[in-house]
């Protein structure tokens, strides 16, 4: 499609979209009395309108039932988690036996790492990219001090080349390779959160096979934002936040997947938790853990029934528009912000945008490298009722979600932009 930099071009194709009706489906902040452009679902999606009388549906139940709710609830609490499968499933390319919605993303993270990183003598560094967000790094370095490894030693960091931004999928194929007699895990983020970059989950899952490791992601700026098929990659495990693309609310339920090839496994090591146990007999408090098929046996706790609500009402707008149709619209969404960014006039002086430019290779987040006065210009984009991201040193996140962002909003996003710069 040829754009056009215009408010008229920009409304035109907000009325071509058949997903425009889902806006009106979310509650839009409010900044100095008028709707903010808000650009952030990337750090906190927005709530669907149905969130409320979803979770009003379980506190009406547990004031009318108690205890009973568990059974008799119009959505029995006792299989909550299966309820969110299907839809989660269809968001990650999987099967229901390979997602399940628990705890919260670092819980999973080390959940996952405490059966798919287990080190030997001979097999106990991790692949990860640099500058992975803070809740990984955590997680690999105190998992690595744990089985008393020297981080510096077991953790291999891979940096962009010099004056680059972003990794190739051939360098990081490589590093794997390179590693592959001492490799454990190869674990990214599939979106990585500081630069947009969709890595490629396919063939990065394929070289950490071949090198003889598990291959896992974190899918917390993935999920809901780009289409993934774990299941046909061969992906070991997956886990990620619902708060964020997900719109699951502050804190919202997170999830995790394990592939199929793992359901039977019962010799893997894992933690193990009263709501992983076989179902049948989990109220039965015998001694001997005997895990569900599937990823439901790296289960621990109850489900949490609030926060699962908020997730179902999300998910529902989810199903209706469908993972596909929500990638098209992203797709020519951040299209059409990169053209109208790159053509304000000298705006090589200004700034770079550090995601990359090819579609496959980013979801709906554009990263906007300032080269002068970047926290200025943020501050003038929140004066003018903009809601983003500033990332120190000298970046803004810009993430227009295709489920509730317009065309319309991108194009006054760049007028403003292009003034404060000036």
């Amino acid at each position: 499609m040829k754009f056009e930099n215009s408010l008229t071009f920009a409304r035109q194709l907000d009325r071509q979209n058949s997903l425009k009706s889902f806006r009106k489906q979310f509650h839009l902040p409010k900044v100095k009395g008028k709707t903010a452009i808000y650009f952030t679902g990337n750090s906190l999606g927005l709530q669907p309108k149905s969130v409320k009388n979803s979770i009003a549906q379980e506190l009406n139940d547990w004031a009318a039932l108690g205890v009973e709710g568990h059974t008799y609830a119009k959505r029995p609490w006792l299989y909550y988690h299966k309820f969110s499968k299907k839809a989660l499933a269809r968001l990650v390319g999987a099967k229901p036996i390979e997602v399940v919605g628990m705890n919260q993303l670092t819980v999973n993270l080390h959940l996952m790492m405490a059966t798919f990183y287990q080190p030997t003598k001979k097999r106990f560094k991790i692949i990860t990219e640099a500058g992975a967000f803070s809740s990984d790094q955590y997680a690999f370095e105190s998992q690595l001090k744990f089985h008393g490894i020297d981080p510096s030693e077991g953790l291999i960091e891979l940096k962009p080349r010099a004056g680059e931004f972003t990794l190739r999928t051939e360098d990081i194929s490589q590093s794997i390779h390179d590693h592959r007699n001492e490799l454990a895990l190869v674990i990214f983020g599939a979106v990585q959160y500081y630069s947009g970059q969709f890595f490629n989950l396919k063939e990065i899952t394929k070289a950490g096979h071949a090198a003889g490791g598990y291959v896992g992601f974190d899918l917390a700026h993935a999920m809901g934002n780009v289409s993934m098929s774990l299941h046909a990659h061969g992906v070991d495990f997956a886990v990620w936040c619902g708060y964020k693309y997900l719109n699951s609310g502050p804190g919202g339920i997170a999830g995790a997947f394990v592939h199929e090839k793992h359901a039977t496994n019962f010799a893997l090591p894992r933690l193990a938790g009263w709501w992983g146990h076989d179902e049948k007999a989990r109220f039965q408090m015998k001694k001997g853990f005997n895990p569900m098929h599937g990823v439901d046996g790296w289960q621990l706790s109850n489900f949490p029934v609030l926060s699962g609500a908020a997730q179902l009402a999300s998910l529902e707008l989810f199903e209706k528009a469908g993972i596909k149709n929500l990638r098209k619209k992203s797709v020519q969404l951040t299209n059409y912000f990169e053209y109208l960014l790159t053509s304000i006039d000298g705006h090589a002086e200004y700034f770079s945008i550090i995601t990359p430019n090819n579609a496959k290779d980013r979801g709906c987040q554009l990263s906007i490298l300032m080269k002068k006065n970047g926290r200025k210009v943020f501050n003038q984009l929140t004066k003018n009722g903009v809601i983003a991201d500033w990332r120190e040193p000298d970046v803004i996140r810009v993430a227009p979600v295709p489920m509730y962002n317009t065309f319309e909003e991108v194009f006054i996003f760049c007028e403003i932009f292009r003034k404060a710069m000036k």
